[in-house]
C-alpha cells in the first residue's frame, strides 16, 4: 500500500522504516476525519473511521499518554517538522507474526559466523539518531523523525516502553532498530544499517526473543519489498484490530529488557 502518493523507491541511505522505506518525503495530508489540540483530551475515533489514505486524526501532543493510547488502537504517529502531528491506521496492515520469520541463506551464514554482538536497550537514543539522520545521498534533508518524535520516544524508553536492538562491531554501532512494546505486541518504528545484513540480525535476534516471550505480533504498519522477503504480510485492519486486542491481554513486559535467548543458524 503506498500512502499519500509517496513513491515506494528503495532508501538507499541504509535506514529502512517499518512500512515507510521512504517516510523523509513529506506527506500530502487528506482530508482530515479529527481535529486533536495539543494537551486536548479528546479522544481518538474508532480506527475504521480513518479515510481511505489511513489518516484517522491530526494535531494533539506526544506526551506518553496520547502515543500509548494511540498504539493500543492500532494507530500511530508520521508527519514531517512544519506539519501538525497526523496519526495513522492504514488499511491493510503490514505484520510479521514471530514463527514465520525468514531467515535467508546468506543471513543463515552472517548469524552463524557471529560476526555482529547484538544487544537490546543499550544505545537507545544512538538507534534513533541513526534512524533520524540525513539521507547520504541528499545532503541537507532529513527523515520524518523529528526532534519532537525523537524526545517522545526517548521518553517513552525512559519509561520502559519503547526499546531498541543495536548491532556492533567492535564498538561501532552499525545498525539496529527501535519500537514500543504493549502487551504481547511489538510496534517497530524504524531500523537502519551501516554495514550488510546488521538490521537483519537486529531484527533476528528480536523475533526469536519476542517468540520466547509468548509474544504474538510485531506490526509494521505498511508493506515494503524488504519486509515481504522478512515474511511479513498484509492483513485486513479489521483483522489486524482484532489480533492486537488479543495481543494486548498478554501480560507486558515494561522495563530495561535484556537478551535471554539467541538465534541460530537453523532458524527457518
Amino acid at each position: 500500500m503506498n500512502l499519500t502518493g509517496i513513491p515506494r523507491s528503495k532508501n538507499k541511505d541504509g535506514v529502512r522504516y517499518f512500512g515507510y522505506p521512504n517516510r523523509s518525503d513529506h506527506a500530502t495530508v487528506p482530508t482530515m476525519p479529527i481535529t486533536m489540540h495539543y494537551g486536548s483530551k479528546v479522544r481518538f475515533p474508532p480506527a475504521e473511521t480513518a479515510s481511505a489514505e489511513g489518516l484517522i486524526a491530526v494535531g494533539g501532543d506526544l506526551g506518553s499518554e496520547r502515543l500509548l493510547e494511540a498504539y493500543r488502537l492500532g494507530i500511530f504517529p508520521w508527519y514531517s517538522a512544519g506539519q501538525p502531528v497526523l496519526w495513522w491506521s492504514p488499511d491493510p496492515r503490514m505484520v510479521l507474526f514471530p514463527p514465520q520469520l525468514k531467515i535467508s541463506r546468506s543471513l543463515r551464514k552472517t548469524l552463524r559466523r557471529g560476526k555482529f554482538r547484538v544487544t537490546l536497550d543499550t544505545a537507545f537514543r544512538a538507534v534513533v539518531d541513526a534512524c533520524s539522520a540525513p539521507r547520504r545521498n541528499l545532503p541537507g534533508t532529513g527523515t520524518w523523525i523529528t526532534n519532537e518524535m525523537r524526545d517522545a520516544y526517548c521518553r517513552l524508553h525512559s519509561e520502559g516502553y519503547a526499546h531498541s536492538v543495536e548491532t556492533w562491531q567492535g564498538s561501532d554501532l552499525v545498525g539496529g532498530l527501535y519500537g514500543i512494546s504493549l502487551g504481547g505486541v511489538f510496534f517497530g518504528e524504524s531500523m537502519f544499517s551501516r554495514t550488510t545484513d546488521a538490521s537483519k540480525v537486529a531484527l533476528a535476534h528480536l523475533v526469536r526473543q519476542l517468540e520466547a516471550w509468548n509474544f504474538s505480533l510485531i506490526d509494521c504498519q505498511v508493506a515494503s519489498a524488504h519486509l515481504f522477503s522478512l515474511g511479513a504480510e498484509e492483513i485486513p485492519r479489521s483483522d489486524f484490530l482484532d489480533l492486537l486486542g488479543a495481543a494486548l491481554k498478554i501480560p507486558g513486559r515494561p522495563g530495561t529488557w535484556r537478551f535471554e535467548t539467541q538465534p541460530t543458524a537453523d532458524t527457518p
